[in-house]
């Protein structure tokens, strides 16, 4: 039996993953709830980690230090450039870049590609459970503001953004993790606004939809991801 650790992020994210087990026993960390169950013969954590760069990458050294995982999942949501990619589309991560570092005394360029991180996903077999679109993601400590949109895809080419995909990838390439990052398009940016900005129910209810589908094929991704036995 191995051990799989999983971490949800936002707060809207772990409440669909509350309401989708409701029966687990739930306790708490320094950074929020965790439950423990077993999934496809596997021994599964799942952790909130919390929201933003510092506690996700906080939170998922505890998750590596604590439980000692065989493999980490980052489940979660991401708004996606509008044009570049559909909602509901779920971005099998193989590369992240923290793109809100602003580096004004040495190489830019070398502190953006410090906190880079490139996934390895050969341990991952087909078929998927779900459809995919493997790709970048960019990530930073803030929505996705319209104004940065052509620069993003000018620069990296980058079709959607989130929180704290890059924090995690980064501390499971230091620590030598297998890491599967999915990431769901909740809602559209352009640079004339966001679909979801200033309306919380619209992000709140496509949360709902995606990570309530991710849950669902979550035995099948664990068995795709681990060797079979």
């Amino acid at each position: 039996m191995k051990t799989i650790l999983v971490i949800i992020s936002a707060n809207a994210e772990w409440r669909v993953v509350r309401a989708f087990y409701p029966h687990a026993a739930v306790e708490n960390t320094p950074f929020g709830e965790f439950l423990e169950l077993e999934l496809a013969g596997n021994r599964v954590v799942m952790l909130q980690g919390g929201w933003g760069k510092i506690s996700a990458a906080a939170s998922a050294q505890y998750g590596i230090s604590h439980w000692g995982p065989d493999l980490v999942l980052n489940l979660g949501t991401c708004g996606g450039f509008e044009g570049r990619i559909q909602r509901g589309t779920i971005i099998l991560v193989e590369k992240t870049i923290v793109y809100d570092i602003f580096e004004q005394m040495g190489d830019a360029a070398e502190a953006l590609e410090f906190y880079s991180t490139s996934l390895d996903l050969s341990f991952i077999r087909k078929p998927y459970p779900q459809a995919v679109q493997k790709g970048l993601l960019v990530s930073a400590d803030r929505d996705i503001i319209p104004a940065d949109i052509p620069g993003l895809v000018e620069k990296y080419a980058a079709v959607a953004a989130d929180w704290e995909s890059g924090a995690i990838a980064w501390v499971c390439a230091r620590t030598q993790r297998p890491c599967l990052i999915l990431r769901a398009v909740t809602d559209l940016v352009s640079i004339q606004g966001g679909e979801a900005y200033g309306t919380l129910a619209f992000f709140q209810q496509a949360t709902q939809e995606v990570i309530s589908a991710m849950f669902a094929a979550l035995p099948g991704w664990i068995k795709c991801a681990l060797p079979a036995e």
